[in-house]
C-alpha cells in the first residue's frame, strides 16, 4: 500500500509540475508581447515628436533666411536735386544690423546642417546622441538669434522714435521703406528665436522621458 500511495503522490506531483511549467510557458509570450507593445508605443510617441521637430526646423530655416536676406538687401536713398548730395541709409551703416545679418545667416546654415540629424531621429527615435547634440546647439542658437534681434530692435526703436535727450532724430519719417524692411526682419528673427526655444523644450522633454 505504501509503495502504491508513494507512486500515486509522485504522479500527482509530476502532473502539478508539468501544469505549472505549462502556465509559465504560456504566460511568457503574453509578457513579451506586452513589453513589445509598450516599446512600440513609446517609439511611436518619440517618432511623432521627431517629425514635429523636423517641421519646426523648416519653419526656423524660413524665418532666419528671410530675416537675413531682408536686412541684407535693405537700402534706401532719398531723392534730392543733385546727385552729389544725397542721403542714403543702408544696413551696413550700423554694426548692430551687420551683426544681425551674420547671426541669422549662421542660424540658417545651422538649421540646414541639423536637418539630417532630425531625419535620423525620425528613423531611429530611441537614439539619444543626436538629440543631445541638437539640444546643445539649439540652445546656442536661442542665445545667438535673441541677441541679434534685441540689438537690432533697439536701433529700430531709435529710428522710429528718436531720442530727445541725446538729440537723435527719428529717421523713419524720411526713410520709410528702410524702416519698414528692417522692422520686418527683426520680427522674423524674434519668431526664429521663439521656434528655437520650442525645439529646446521638446528635445529636453524627449530626453527626460527617455531616461
Amino acid at each position: 500500500m505504501d509503495s502504491k500511495s508513494t507512486s500515486y503522490e509522485t504522479a500527482i506531483n509530476m502532473s502539478e509540475t508539468e501544469s505549472t511549467k505549462q502556465k509559465h510557458s504560456s504566460s511568457a509570450p503574453i509578457i513579451a508581447t506586452t513589453k513589445a507593445i509598450s516599446h512600440n508605443q513609446k517609439g511611436g510617441w518619440r517618432r511623432g515628436v521627431s517629425i514635429f521637430d523636423f517641421i519646426l526646423r523648416l519653419c526656423a530655416l524660413v524665418t532666419t533666411l528671410a530675416a537675413a536676406t531682408t536686412m541684407g538687401t535693405t537700402e534706401e536713398t532719398l531723392p534730392l536735386f543733385t546727385r552729389l548730395f544725397q542721403f542714403q541709409a543702408s544696413y551696413d551703416d550700423l554694426p548692430a544690423f551687420s551683426y544681425f545679418v551674420v547671426a541669422n545667416a549662421i542660424a540658417s546654415a545651422y538649421v540646414v546642417l541639423s536637418l539630417p540629424f532630425s531625419i535620423v531621429c525620425i528613423v531611429r527615435p530611441h537614439l539619444v546622441g543626436a538629440k543631445l547634440v541638437l539640444l546643445i546647439l539649439d540652445t546656442v542658437m536661442v542665445a545667438f538669434t535673441t541677441a541679434a534681434a534685441a540689438a537690432a530692435a533697439a536701433i529700430v526703436y531709435l529710428a522710429h522714435n528718436g531720442n530727445s535727450t541725446t538729440q537723435w532724430v527719428a529717421i523713419c519719417q524720411q526713410f520709410g521703406d528702410f524702416c519698414q524692411r528692417v522692422s520686418g526682419a527683426v520680427v522674423a528673427s524674434f519668431i526664429a528665436a521663439f521656434i528655437f526655444i520650442i525645439l529646446v523644450v521638446f528635445s529636453a522633454v524627449t530626453l527626460r522621458r527617455h531616461n
